[in-house]
């Protein structure tokens, strides 16, 4: 959550600065599990501040996505059928269908 409040800032400094048509089209996490109660918390805030620009899609905790980079390979060519995979897969078409990013 720190990383995303340094994150918005800057996205706030460019529009200012640089863009001001600049739009947050949407947020995703990134190595979610649903086991973890902080990753549920951090969920329910995240909704809760941002509502439709949270993403459905969930990237997933994976083994695969930390081994990836030291093979040169991206998650799709080393782990086709891995949750990373899927879950990358799926993130793509969410974003595809956006409707509206302003």
């Amino acid at each position: 959550l720190q990383s995303l409040s340094v994150l918005l800032d800057t996205v706030a400094q460019v529009r200012e600065r640089l863009n001001p048509a600049l739009a947050l089209a949407g947020l995703f996490l990134t190595r979610h599990s649903d086991r973890r109660r902080l990753n549920r918390e951090v969920l329910n805030q995240l909704r809760t501040h941002f509502g439709p620009r949270l993403l459905e899609t969930r990237i997933r905790e994976c083994v695969a996505l930390a081994e990836a980079p030291g093979f040169g390979l991206d998650i799709f060519r080393y782990a086709p059928s891995s949750n990373a995979s899927r879950d990358y897969l799926r993130l793509s078409r969410e974003i595809l269908n956006l409707e509206d990013v302003s």
